[in-house]
């Protein structure tokens, strides 16, 4: 092993240039590539085949399999990676085996779901889309990708850019909402955070955008369920953010569950190797998701041996799990049902990948054991965790200023979401400390210090079905269920409120109601959480709802009949600080919606930029006859995509244009002041819409093209200025040509989707 380890060494030694300042990127690729090539004029058949092989190890792991005899596996040169093992200590001993132990001492990659946040937790992904500011959201990538990286993981499996208007489905909770474009700008701000500007810097890691593609529109809002859509929708509407991370660089991809076109994904050459690598230039490598080459046995195109070699064929690179690459690649290539250049590509971009973050010169560089005593879960991440959060929350009722709280109130603070610290960071923060979170109660005690007047109780569970409730707290997050029954519990809730000013009630979902293998076929609170709200509302006394959900919920009866209603989604480690922090008026709140919340389950799925009916309901109109809406309900959300309140009151005062008639490249400019007209200093999104009138297909009501996060001090008016050019209005036409055509555009810009100020301009070619 010593020969061929410093063969290698010497091999690297030739051409040390490992940062882009020191030679032009081409150049640099083409080096990377060499390098990888005389690294593999040394290896084995089966050694290249071993790069392609990423089995689970450590503390925590997902999904149906697992896999054994790693060690013995990593000496023998049939590991490229591992992922879920964490520690410093751990990852420097296991990629000692690698390094050390096997022939060739290639190291290895150590992977992780780092979703958002490492041991710092941040708000869940789809809270965080809710603040509209990316520079925020790359700095949560950034404190993320420092704290993993010393604690010795390099490469994340994060961002989620999946599409999905269908609160049903678990995982919405980990992406970014309904909009193609809000997403591709969070995608961006991610891979940049992650990945930095040299991937060789220690405290860099390698992103992974997923899941590759259309994994958030599964049938019935059902996790890993059939997709299936136009292909003019795909690129319209889905696959934008994932486009967004291959342009910001992202090292890594990964492959989706779902079938596209018939034909799983992870099999799926048109996706994989002409969409990805031919079209958008992707030049990094392409990873399954957990078993996915195996679960293509029961999506019934062939056994382990078929599907294995149809997903290299295709374009995947490594297999996660399955080990269908690990243990029939070999006979594949004998039947001739692969080539051996299919095994080098994919083993070529894998090594060069290992290049780009430096482990081939210091295999150990992500492993500090002494740098993560000091960095990681560390104070100063603590706090940016809890302003951050607090920039989150979605004020989604506020009647007569019940909030902020002055901090003389006396408190009952109520719900099953009250104090559990362990659910507040949500689902897929698989390394926090649960245990350390800041839970509500925790937030407000202190908040107000010594002299603190709250009085608890529990109140209900968080579902009535304990069978239910064992189904969502299999993650390390209890829901400490009471025994007692529900009348019980809200009588001794509403004992907890009998001598308060105000009651602060807690509800919705605990962390894994939401996530993987999380789907609901109702998206209601559940009615003993209800029932427990109409009891407290019956005292009379103010009911202010903080509500913990990691999707859209119905939240019908609460909008008619609570007060206050504050969305802190799941805040993450900081949150019952951060909360405390919205409540008592320290933050304003200014997050936006970036979901749609239906009145309830029956309108879905229900998006801001659908597409007009030929019999569209007139605007103002409840219902009519042979138009195209409901007998029960209205058409509207609940509340619209791009919502939320603030403790004071914007004005938005009309459009100025520079011109209405434009030609070819000319730019559009449009200003708009806004006006802040309340009692509170506070920030405000403002939303920049466009609809294309007349096209030759369909197109949307209206699409987010531009948005401004603006602060504004009491009586203070800004001038808000968009620059439009031909690149907003561009589509893909029904022949996936990116164009634009002339005609008439509407202009809208407005403080949410509906709320907006219009006007039309025409723009010819």
């Amino acid at each position: 092993m010593i020969k061929y380890a410093l063969v290698v060494l010497i091999l690297l030694s030739g051409f040390n240039c490992t940062h882009k300042s020191e030679v032009r990127d081409g150049d640099r690729e083409e080096v990377f590539r060499h390098r990888a090539d005389s690294i593999m004029a040394l290896m084995t058949l089966d050694e290249k085949i071993g790069q392609l092989n990423l089995p689970a190890a450590g503390d925590i792991t997902t999904g149906q399999a697992s896999n054994s005899n790693v060690a013995e596996k990593i000496k023998n040169g049939q590991v490229g990676g591992l992922f879920n093992l964490k520690s410093a200590e751990k990852i420097r001993e296991v990629q000692r085996l690698a390094v050390e132990e096997s022939r060739l001492g290639i190291p290895l990659l150590f992977g992780m779901d780092v979703i958002h946040g490492y041991e710092t937790i941040f708000p869940i992904p789809l809270g965080l889309s809710s603040s509209w500011d990316m520079d925020l959201i790359k700095e949560t990538a950034r404190i993320a990708a420092n704290e993993a990286s010393a604690d010795g993981i390099s490469w994340t499996f994060s961002p989620m850019t999946d599409i999905s208007r269908d609160p049903r489905w678990g995982r919405v909770s980990e992406g970014n909402g309904e909009d193609p474009y809000l997403a591709s700008q969070i995608a961006k701000a991610m891979v940049e955070g992650y990945q930095g500007n040299d991937l060789s810097l220690e405290n860099t890691i390698m992103a992974c955008v997923k899941h590759f593609a259309l994994y958030g529109a599964g049938e019935a809002g059902r996790d890993y369920n059939t997709v299936d859509m136009s292909k003019i929708r795909m690129y319209n509407e889905y696959f934008p953010p994932y486009k967004a991370a291959i342009d910001a660089g992202v090292g890594t991809v990964m492959t989706a569950f779902n079938e596209v076109d018939g034909i799983p994904a992870s099999a799926n050459r048109w996706l994989m190797t002409q969409v990805l690598r031919e079209d958008w230039g992707f030049d990094g490598f392409v990873v399954t998701d957990y078993t996915a080459i195996e679960e293509m046995i029961d999506h019934g195109i062939g056994d382990l041996d078929h599907v294995s070699a149809l997903a290299l064929k295709a374009g995947v690179d490594m297999d996660m799990v399955s080990e269908g690459f690990l243990t029939t690649l070999k006979s594949a290539l004998q039947q001739g049902k692969i080539s051996e250049k299919d095994i080098d590509d994919a083993c070529r971009r894998i090594l060069i990948a290992k290049l780009k973050l430096g482990l081939f010169e210091d295999p150990y560089r992500y492993a500090d054991p002494e740098r993560a005593k000091k960095e990681v879960f560390s104070d100063d991440n603590r706090k940016r965790a809890r302003e951050i959060a607090s920039q989150t929350f979605v004020l989604l009722k506020n009647d007569n200023g019940t909030l902020p709280l002055k901090k003389g109130s006396k408190i009952a603070l109520v719900g099953p979401m009250a104090d559990n610290a362990e659910n507040m960071s949500g689902t897929w923060s698989v390394a926090g400390n649960f245990g350390e979170s800041i839970s509500l109660r925790k937030g407000l005690e202190n908040a107000l210090g010594d002299g603190a007047l709250i009085s608890y109780a529990k109140g209900s569970n968080v579902v009535v079905d304990s069978l239910l409730e064992s189904r969502v707290s299999i993650f390390g997050k209890p829901t400490y269920r009471d025994p007692r029954s529900e009348q019980i519990l809200i009588e001794e809730a509403l004992v907890a409120a009998k001598d308060a000013d105000v009651i602060i009630a807690a509800v919705g979902e605990s962390a894994e109601m939401s996530g993987e293998s999380s789907s609901l076929t109702t998206i209601e609170l559940p009615e003993n959480q209800r029932n427990l709200l109409k009891a407290l509302h019956k005292t009379g006394k103010p009911v202010i709802v903080v509500l913990f959900t990691g999707r859209p919920i119905g939240l019908g009866w609460e909008k008619e009949n609570i007060p206050a209603i504050l969305n802190v989604w799941f805040a993450g480690s900081e949150a019952g600080d951060a909360i405390a922090d919205a409540l008592f008026g320290e933050v304003n709140p200014s997050g936006k919606l970036t979901m749609t919340f239906p009145q309830n389950v029956g309108q879905i799925p229900l998006y801001y930029n659908h597409k007009n009916t030929g019999r569209p309901l007139a605007e103002g109109k409840w219902f009519e006859k042979f138009r195209s809406n409901y007998l029960d309900v209205t058409n509207e959300p609940l509340y619209p995509f791009g919502f939320g309140l603030s403790y004071t009151s914007f004005q938005y005062g009309e459009m100025e244009f520079n011109k209405v008639e434009l030609k070819g490249d000319d730019k559009l400019l449009v200003k708009i002041p806004v006006t802040n007209i309340g009692q509170y200093s506070g920030q405000e999104v403002v939303q920049l819409y466009i609809r294309d009138k007349v096209a030759s297909v369909t197109r949307p009501v209206k699409e987010l093209k531009g948005f401004q996060k603006i602060q504004l001090e009491i009586g203070q008016t800004k001038l808000v200025e968009f620059e439009i050019t031909v690149k907003h209005l561009k589509f893909y036409d029904y022949d996936l040509n990116y164009v634009w055509e002339s005609g008439d555009f509407e202009i809208m810009i407005g403080g949410d989707s509906q709320q907006v100020k219009s006007k039309t301009i025409s723009w010819k070619n």
